[in-house]
């Protein structure tokens, strides 16, 4: 099981014995998290309250890591789930790019777990998956995670229109990448600032 270490988080896949307290998290957080997300397809299983289908979504998301088309991690904090962090869409080839998605326990929100979560993520792609490029898409009304990536400096790309689907709605996003030019510029540093040891 991959697992990567930040100064105060730990990222590792989810398994299925993660469900107790992932569903707790969830359901705490249902008004918080559900206007930034996808509307759940008719007649798809509820992932929050159906523990096989969350098992079988642990089960996706290491097949996807396996084909290396995604890499999905838990965020812990002292041992505690409070969020995710994953890399998805992932493209070879020429573009060698791939989108980060996350959201954290509305509880745990203003700590900046999310935005040193970005980091370690960052190191891995670039470092040991040999990514290109990494983007966030933002809905803008969206400011606590639009904080994650200015905290980063990370460079906005503009806006794409009408991008995604969310919570019934086709909302814009702004775009924002890192690529690794960019981290072999500013990797030491960020790297210092939120996972090395003060």
């Amino acid at each position: 099981m991959t697992m990567l270490l930040g100064r105060r988080i730990v990222l590792r896949q989810l398994v299925v014995t993660d469900f107790p307290q992932w569903r707790e998290v969830r359901r705490r957080n249902v008004d918080w998290l559900s206007k930034w997300e996808p509307t759940r397809p008719v007649g798809a299983p509820d992932v929050i309250e159906d523990r096989d289908a969350f098992g079988m979504r642990c089960s996706s998301r290491q097949r996807e890591q396996q084909l290396g088309v995604g890499y999905g991690f838990g965020i812990f904090v002292d041992g505690s789930f409070c969020g995710e962090i994953n890399i998805s869409s992932v493209q070879r080839g020429p573009f060698q790019s791939a989108y980060i998605g996350y959201w954290i326990d509305e509880a745990q929100a203003g700590n900046s777990y999310v935005s040193e979560a970005v980091v370690v993520l960052a190191r891995h792609a670039f470092e040991q998956l040999s990514l290109h490029r990494l983007q966030i898409a933002i809905i803008p009304r969206n400011s606590a995670s639009r904080r994650v990536v200015e905290k980063l400096d990370l460079r906005e790309e503009g806006t794409a229109l009408r991008y995604l689907e969310i919570n019934g709605v086709w909302e814009d996003h702004v775009r924002y990448a890192i690529t690794a030019e960019d981290w072999d510029e500013r990797g030491s540093a960020l790297l210092a600032e939120w996972v090395h040891p003060q």
